[in-house]
């Protein structure tokens, strides 16, 4: 095997464990966590296999906005959640 082949198969198995993981987590700000990871991970394979722009996309979607989308959008069901019966309307 080739060192070009060695790093596939290395990011091909971080791609897999990191996917796995996020499926098993639970919690959802874990899972935007190890989504994050999923995303470099997949990140470091599109540069492997030489799509840097691609990679680049990854980065910043899949890496960065999205588990920051999920993380803001936890927080927000979790502070409504802890309101009051009778403060729903006030804050609309």
């Amino acid at each position: 095997m080739s060192g070009d082949n060695v790093l596939i198969a290395v990011c091909l198995v971080l791609v897999a464990v990191s996917a796995t993981v996020a499926v098993a987590v639970r919690e959802p700000a874990r899972q935007a966590l190890v989504l994050s990871v999923l995303g470099l991970a997949l990140a470091a394979l599109f540069t492997v296999l030489q799509a840097p722009d691609v990679a680049l996309s990854q980065l910043a979607v899949g890496s960065a906005l999205t588990p920051l989308l999920i993380l803001l959008s936890v927080r927000k069901v979790r502070r409504r959640g802890r309101r009051p019966d009778g403060d729903e309307g006030a804050r609309r």
